[in-house]
């Protein structure tokens, strides 16, 4: 389990880690013993403090009740709740996500999904809180105007797994390289291009925040990068009973695409760039808490 595997890493940054679920402590027990957990993990089998933090799925329950067969609701059920259907329903169970809780117990960020089969992993969540990790491989490139290391933040993917390719980017002296909105100049901006699957979907490449620049041979002004940055590619695996059995005859699944760029001096602007970029990511199936019989 990744977030056992980051507790040094927490650690090192003044973070504990508890898990909560409404199983009770001996299923608990047995998780914990196959998969060699030790920090917290918290019975909640009314799910008086799921329902106090408001992540309560009410879902299942209303589809126990009358009118289950109402084609929203059917539909709820297969986002919120089980994608086989209303014949595997949990009730009291939590909308999964991560809550970040400073020392006085004050919640200061919360990572949470719709679709309850999608999980944040823990790398991802230090990745947006803005902690540094280390990288467990990582690809470096170069050129005459950039260098980049590029690596993604989980090396293990699953149905549901949300992760991050991170592209670390280091402009050369005196080079700049296009941001959001310069496009609207006619420039290329930089970003991660991935070949689409059914496998994983894209969201939306998260910048930081850019730098205004006047290019004084066309006075004009652009949104740039000239000190090193990061941009993170958030990919989000399927998971659907058709993942899931893809993913049973799979022991990698390879993400490829290109780094592309175009990068300028205070006299030149240099062509666009694309740079070929592929990771191959180890896969697992899901592992789901065994009842003790």
């Amino acid at each position: 389990m990744e977030l056992q595997e980051r507790l040094d890493e927490l650690e090192s940054a003044g973070i504990g880690a508890a898990a909560i679920s409404y199983d009770s402590p001996a299923v608990l027990a047995d998780f914990a013993q196959r998969r060699g957990i030790d920090f917290p993990l918290l019975s909640d089998e009314e799910s008086e403090v799921i329902a106090r933090y408001g992540i309560l799925n009410t879902v299942a329950e209303e589809a126990l009740e009358e009118g289950s067969d109402d084609p929203d609701l059917v539909a709820e059920v297969a986002r919120y709740v089980s994608v086989f259907g209303a014949g595997q329903l949990f009730v009291g169970t939590p909308y999964p996500g991560t809550f970040i809780v400073d020392g006085e117990g004050r919640v200061t960020s919360r990572y949470f999904e719709e679709f309850y089969r999608e999980r944040n992993t823990t790398t991802n969540v230090l990745l947006k809180e803005g902690i540094g990790v280390s990288p467990i491989e990582a690809i470096e490139g170069s050129s005459p105007q950039l260098d980049f290391t590029a690596w993604p933040s989980n090396t293990l993917v699953g149905m549901g797994t949300r992760f991050s390719i991170v592209i670390e980017v280091r402009p050369g002296e005196n080079m700049h390289v296009y941001a959001p909105g310069a496009e609207g100049n006619g420039y290329r901006v930089i970003g991660l291009e991935l070949a689409p699957s059914d496998m994983y979907r894209l969201e939306p490449v998260e910048f930081p925040e850019s730098e205004i620049y006047y290019f004084a041979p066309l006075d004009e002004y652009v949104p740039v990068f000239q000190e090193p940055f990061t941009i993170l590619q958030e990919v989000v695996m399927a998971a659907t009973p058709e993942t899931e059995e893809t993913l049973g005859d799979m022991e990698t699944i390879t993400l490829s695409g290109f780094l592309n760029y175009q990068a300028c001096d205070d006299a030149i602007c240099y062509l666009p760039q694309s740079v070929p970029i592929s990771f191959v990511l180890d896969t697992e199936g899901p592992d789901r808490l065994r009842a003790l019989q």
